[in-house]
């Protein structure tokens, strides 16, 4: 149990004490309960535009606990104080971030703002004056070469994207990649959709807004190539072959890591391939802890699947490598490691011998395992997989 003090910063040209703010600092749980830290009003700054050190209640959160900060800013004037923000700006931190003065950011336009343009201009009876203030905005970060701003199908259109979150934030849907080869990080983002639907959420309106987010120590920094991508995002029938959301997120995690390969087509299959270092690497930047692995390049076995069933039970998340020929819909011919999927259930057996596993892949989370399959067939197809204690 500890008490933290927590606090951010503002970027102004307006005196300090000429602002008060709103600082609202939470997490939800997997339900969408809402944890507030810290939840004040109108509160004044100090002269360096840092907020107050606001303390907390005796809490046992971990320092890397990631935590989302609502801040709205308010002018005082002789005559009265108004509202100069008035949607929230939103961003995230670990608990070690806010209570080590570094919840903010080096970039001017990541941090809660607000500027006012100077001079005294010539009363009329002197003549008057006009002057021209020129307001600019950065350009937006994702844009499909098929479909530019303005494009009536453009995949990446704020609203859009806004009801994608949404959809995902009530947890109406999950991360579809089935046109794109980015089964590893649907994998995380799956995870964390579940259990931090909150922290999922505030990375994709961050990677919408600036082109990058932080998720705890994983930083996730696509390039210009996966940023303004080629090919084209919808089938014949106009349903999406994947989201503009699952772009951001998937294709963007993923392209994060490319050192040499490029994610800046749909169908970047080489460029698409995860290893099991990175995808725990993802999952322990997120936060999570790893209690288990047995995953490799040969089949786990008999024992493998019993070892991963304890977890499952007990509700951890487990995340398996197969070959997808395991899966309805697919026609893979090999039995070599092709894809991740994540359980939500133990894999059983019943009287006849087949085998039945509901589990996350393709956007869905059901019993995929192609029908009257039995042991053998699932075992030559599985390579086991990790364990993580759920995201809190």
């Amino acid at each position: 149990m500890a008490v933290y003090h927590l606090s951010t910063r503002i970027n102004s040209n307006v005196p300090a004490d000429s602002l008060l703010y709103d600082l609202c600092i939470y997490r939800m749980d997997s339900e969408r309960n809402k944890f507030s830290l810290v939840d004040v009003k109108q509160q004044p700054l100090q002269h360096n535009y840092e907020t107050q050190s606001h303390p907390t209640e005796d809490i046992n959160d971990s320092p890397t606990t990631i935590y989302i900060m609502e801040v709205r800013l308010y002018r005082k004037t002789m005559l009265h104080t108004r509202c100069v923000t008035p949607e929230s700006f939103t961003k995230m931190y670990t608990l070690a971030e806010f209570s080590s003065g570094k919840a903010w950011s080096p970039v001017k336009r990541e941090n809660p703002c607000y500027f006012e343009t100077t001079g005294t201009m010539k009363p009329e009876s002197q003549g008057g004056e006009t002057k021209r203030v020129t307001i600019t905005r950065p350009k937006r970060p994702f844009i499909a070469k098929e479909y530019p701003v303005g494009s009536p199908r453009d995949p990446f259109e704020k609203k859009t994207i806004e009801r994608q979150i949404d959809k995902r934030f009530n947890g109406f849907d999950f991360p579809g990649q089935i046109a794109a080869s980015v089964c590893g990080p649907a994998a995380f983002f799956y995870c964390l959709q579940k259990d931090r639907p909150d922290v999922y959420a505030q990375a994709a309106r961050e990677l919408w807004q600036y082109g990058k987010t932080k998720i705890g120590n994983l930083i996730i920094l696509p390039g210009e190539g996966c940023r303004h991508p080629a090919g084209i995002f919808y089938f014949d029938n106009g349903d999406p072959k994947i989201t503009g959301t699952d772009w951001m997120t998937l294709a963007g995690l993923r392209d994060s890591e490319n050192m040499i390969l490029s994610f800046d087509t749909l169908d970047s299959p080489v460029a698409g391939i995860t290893m099991w270092q990175t995808l725990t690497e993802w999952f322990e930047k997120a936060g999570y802890e790893k209690v288990f692995s047995n995953v490799g390049i040969t089949q786990a076995g008999i024992q493998g699947i019993r070892n991963l069933n304890k977890y499952i039970e007990q509700d951890y998340r487990v995340v398996t490598l197969i070959n997808d020929g395991l899966l309805e819909n697919s026609t893979q011919k090999t039995t070599l490691p092709t894809h991740w999927i994540v359980w939500e259930s133990p894999v059983t057996q019943d009287t006849n011998g087949y085998i039945s596993l509901n589990l996350f892949s393709w956007g869905k989370a059901i019993n995929w395992i192609k029908p009257q399959k039995d042991l053998h067939f699932f075992i030559n197809r599985f390579f086991g997989g990790m364990v993580f204690k759920p995201l809190s």
